[in-house]
């Protein structure tokens, strides 16, 4: 979005560029069509230089027999004719300007057509002039919106040749931590504030993480030199079969706890570059560049980069080396901030080292209650090792070093300190044995067991990496080995759902058969069951009728009870209700209008109605 307001921006005049394509051609020269008077001007030139042409041709034709060799050429507006001859040569109607081999005349003739042309020239360069001086009339009228549109472009430019040189080398886009500045304390902190010497807020959240992070000129240099070997047909193969070296990166992972890094270790064992890396490092996120790291790179927004580095001496100020860092860091001190980052090399060297010592632990201390955000130093002092134990703002770093091979490895271990390994490497650089026995003596037992505890702590230090690794692998294993069983669980409850529905489909299915075979079972014995029912019917309805015929004519012999006198009816019922009971089926009764004894087969009470069968 910021590009695409600053060419939105952009202010073009679209008749300026009208009007200045009219005047000047694509190659910057200007059109004929220009102006009437430059284009009747330069036809005229066209003319002349035509005529002397054809008249340096005639003369060739002329004379060509007498010469070895006749060249024609246009010098200084004038044209002449080369003539390369052993001999001295002279022509009819021809001005010789000098004489022998390489000579060069001019036809008389021509003198007047040159003179001609010449005139016709300037008047061709004054007619040029005036037009240009119109166009830049018109263009000043448009100066400012030029201008700003040239600045813009300018801007674009240099942001192009950012991004080129990003996606030249590779590198990560940095996360940058801005200040807080709605935060009372972070905007304090922006500003000096030279009566406070109060602790660094805490509420400024921040991590600095460069992953395998190279010095630009390093890997530039390395680049250069692999080219150049390529190129070189000649040395190639040996170039080839030695390798370059490549350069070594360095990982910084400090969070917002740490105010003072301190780095020690060996002579030439890159101490110094690590300083360098990471003030490029925040001067490139910063630029707007990306940093040269392997990695995707956090680091916080630094107001001003400060560094020490280097020796300082001056002898026209009277500066000795000492003298020069101490001036460097007090200027420092008076104009960094708390969003400041510091690099200083060799703190508290080149004078006594105790006294260098103890002012390097006081610089330190100083920068970490009260001055910048991040502060990185370089030393050989033992006892500036120990500030991470009595403070908690210090950090240790130590330039790791191979003992076997006496060589720098380049690698950055944290935690721990480091040793300066001077006799190591002097033995290493062929000093006499003598004065290296001499010097380990002197050196003294106690200085020996200290190194020997920072051995142990390194020794320890790289065997916590190499578990660590192995520990990274094997949790990378064990995740991809749990993936799998998450993989093959899913599978086997996959397959034993669908077993499972296949199951329940075919119980299902068995169910609704035996449901179709028991309804077809149950509709035939209804359908039996039905065709009984009125077989029974039948017999009931004729036995029915057989009754209805019997009870008929006993009750035309017997006087009906309404035919009675209350008192008979009375002693009927009395006597019926005393004497008889309700028969049952089965029960042999004496049916007394028979006159014969029936067998009852159904009695129903609710229509007071007895089926029997006649005895025969």
């Amino acid at each position: 979005m910021p590009l695409s307001e600053v060419i939105m921006e952009f202010v073009v005049n679209r008749s300026l560029v009208k009007v200045i394509e009219q005047v000047i051609d694509e190659d910057g020269s200007i059109k004929d069509s220009a102006s009437s008077e430059l284009k009747k001007s330069r036809q005229q030139v066209q003319v002349l230089e035509r005529k002397v042409q054809q008249l340096m041709e005639s003369l060739i034709r002329i004379e060509r027999s007498e010469t070895s060799m006749l060249e024609v050429n246009n010098i200084d507006g004038r044209w002449c004719i080369r003539v390369d001859s052993g001999q001295k040569t002279s022509f009819k109607g021809l001005l010789l300007s000098s004489s022998g081999v390489g000579s060069t005349v001019e036809p008389l003739s021509a003198v007047p057509l040159n003179d001609e042309l010449q005139q016709a020239r300037g008047l061709v360069a004054k007619a040029e002039a005036e037009v240009l001086l119109t166009l830049t009339k018109k263009i000043q009228l448009d100066v400012d919106d030029i201008e700003n549109i040239l600045n813009s472009l300018v801007q674009l430019d240099v942001i192009n040749a950012r991004a080129t040189y990003g996606l030249s080398f590779g590198g990560s886009n940095p996360h940058i931590f801005l200040p807080d500045r709605n935060s009372s304390s972070t905007a304090q902190s922006l500003t000096r504030n030279d009566n406070s010497n109060g602790p660094l807020p805490n509420n400024r959240e921040w991590i600095l993480h460069l992953p395998k992070a190279y010095h630009p000129l390093l890997l530039q240099s390395h680049r250069e030199n692999s080219q150049k070997s390529k190129e070189d047909v000649a040395t190639s193969v040996a170039a080839l079969d030695k390798g370059q070296p490549q350069p070594v990166p360095v990982d910084f992972l400090v969070s917002n706890k740490t105010h003072v890094i301190v780095i020690t270790g060996p002579n030439t064992g890159g101490k110094t570059i690590c300083l360098k890396t990471v003030g490029l490092a925040a001067m490139m996120a910063k630029s707007g560049l990306y940093v040269l790291a392997s990695e995707s790179v956090q680091i916080p927004w630094f107001d001003c980069v400060f560094a020490d580095i280097g020796d300082e001496q001056s002898l026209s100020q009277s500066l000795s080396t000492f003298s020069g860092h101490l001036k460097q860091i007090s200027n420092i001190k008076l104009q960094s901030t708390r969003q400041s980052l510091v690099l200083l090399d060799e703190v508290g060297a080149g004078t006594n080292p105790l006294e260098g010592a103890a002012l390097g632990m006081s610089l330190l201390e100083s920068f970490a209650q009260d001055g910048c955000l991040l502060t990185i130093a370089t030393t050989h002092h033992g006892e500036l090792k120990t500030l991470k134990y009595s403070n908690e703002a210090f950090e240790n770093a130590c330039m790791e070093f191979d003992e076997v091979n006496l060589k720098p490895t380049y690698k950055v271990l944290w935690g721990i300190p480091g040793r300066s390994n001077a006799i190591n490497i002097a033995e290493r650089l062929r000093l006499p044995s003598v004065v290296i026995d001499t010097a380990r003596k002197l050196y003294g037992s106690s200085s020996a067991e200290i190194d020997e505890v920072i051995t142990d702590m390194e020794k320890l230090k790289q065997d916590y990496h190499k578990r660590l690794t192995e520990a990274q692998y094997y949790l990378i294993q064990s995740r991809r080995l749990h993936s799998s069983l998450l993989n093959t669980r899913r599978k086997i409850t996959e397959h034993s759902t669908t077993l499972r529905l296949k199951k329940l489909r075919d119980v299902s299915d068995s169910a609704a058969m035996a449901r179709s075979i028991l309804h077809k079972n149950v509709r035939e014995l209804a359908a039996s069951a039905k065709k009984t029912s009125q077989h029974n019917k039948a017999i009931e309805s004729s036995h029915v009728s057989t009754t209805n015929s019997l009870h008929t004519a006993s009750d035309d012999k017997k006087p009906t009870i309404t035919d009675r006198s209350p008192s008979d009816a009375k002693k009927f019922d009395k006597l019926s209700a005393g004497r008889f009971a309700v028969p049952k089926v089965g029960d042999t009764v004496h049916v007394s209008s028979l006159g014969k004894k029936v067998t009852i087969l159904k009695v129903d009470s609710s229509k007071g109605e007895v089926e029997v069968q006649v005895e025969s």
